[in-house]
């Protein structure tokens, strides 16, 4: 399959970007630590199905914020003349480029768009001068953990109240993942 990965243009607006990011949440990161190092292990939970498009939470992005920033970009990824995949980038206030977003379509996965993606994360990362790249997840989906960990990025830090104020108490925590270049 060919993947092309570019930024996004006005153009691209039109398009409707419609991005499937269901995924299934069967496993949770339990954490610990030695010394400064934050390690996991997993176990298992209840099957559910979950998806950030579809939470009361989740706010419609701006799209046209991202063309022509110097501090901030969207990278779109296309198979087959369709958008599958995106990733927002923005320039964060301690030099790190942060990925505001990343999501590869559930029917696409597998084939290298999320890694092409952080690639061309990289690239722009680099190129802005910044030190490495950010990004935040949650101890429950497990997969995106090990991805990002495949990808070179380790757990900086966590928190574990950043969801308890939603809707239901939440045990879900917020992973803090860098890639670091130096």
């Amino acid at each position: 399959m060919d993947i092309l990965i570019r930024e996004l243009t006005a153009g691209d607006e039109g398009r409707g970007i419609n991005i499937n990011d269901s995924f299934i949440v069967n496993s949770a990161l339990v954490l610990s630590m030695t010394g400064q190092r934050i390690e996991y292990t997993v176990k298992e939970i209840p099957a559910y199905e979950k998806s950030y498009d579809n939470d009361q939470f989740a706010e419609e992005t701006d799209y046209s914020e991202y063309i022509g920033s110097p501090d901030q970009i969207c990278y779109l990824a296309f198979a087959e003349n369709k958008v599958v995949g995106q990733i927002l980038l923005q320039r964060n206030w301690n030099k790190y480029a942060y990925v505001a977003d990343i999501k590869v379509d559930a029917h696409y996965r597998g084939f290298g768009i999320g890694r092409k993606l952080i690639e061309q994360a990289k690239s722009w990362a680099r190129e802005g001068g910044m030190p490495g790249i950010m990004l935040e997840t949650q101890s429950n989906n497990v997969q995106a953990c090990k991805f990002y960990e495949s990808c070179g990025f380790v757990i900086g830090g966590f928190d574990s109240y950043v969801y308890r104020a939603l809707d239901k108490p939440s045990d879900e925590i917020a992973l803090y993942w860098y890639l670091v270049f130096y």
